[in-house]
């Protein structure tokens, strides 16, 4: 099973998110994500056996407690890349508000799926919701223009939950779907 932990934006966001990456439909190069599947990753796990579920969904309950957060509002606006503006990867859509809440549930979720034997993370934890795929430069300077431009905020919503998620490679993309959803209480 290829798993990741998320939190889920809501359906009626995934016009929203489809309407911003329209915006960037003139770069080349990029392969966009389905704005259906919005997400925000918190903490991507990878092959996983399955006969190691329970532990795992043990230790993100056990993260959620460890996180001690009640339910909160995210607003998601803002634009951005990765890693670099001069070398672009990722085109994300940002967090505006909710942002300490979400890096408190991140470190929580690190810590415990890290004793588990899950590869810590390589770099530093920016909330984000992956818009495109950038495979190769043709379109970047549109990219750089459209990013340095614009400041998008396309609406917020209530997190009251974690989920594990399953990705499922397919022809047509990945397929998401919730192994397990963790409560915030």
């Amino acid at each position: 099973m290829r798993l990741f932990v998320s939190v889920d934006l809501p359906d009626d966001f995934a016009e929203s998110v489809a309407d911003l990456q329209a915006e960037f439909a003139e770069a080349s190069g990029l392969s966009f994500t389905d704005p259906e599947q919005a997400h925000l990753t918190m903490k991507f796990l990878g092959d996983t056996d399955e006969d190691s579920l329970p532990d795992l969904e043990r230790e993100l309950e056990a993260a959620v407690d460890d996180a001690d957060i009640d339910p909160f509002t995210v607003r998601y606006g803002g634009l951005g890349v990765f890693p670099t503006l001069e070398y672009i990867s990722v085109l994300w859509l940002g967090v505006e508000d909710g942002g300490d809440e979400l890096t408190r549930l991140h470190e929580s979720i690190e810590a415990r799926t890290t004793d588990l034997g899950f590869d810590p993370e390589s770099h530093d934890f920016t909330p984000h919701v992956t818009l495109a795929r950038m495979e190769h430069a043709g379109g970047k300077e549109l990219v750089q223009e459209l990013v340095a431009e614009r400041d998008p905020t396309i609406g917020e919503t209530r997190v009251d939950e974690i989920r594990l998620t399953e990705s499922t490679l397919t022809e047509d993309g990945p397929v998401y779907s919730t192994v397990e959803s963790f409560p915030l209480e």
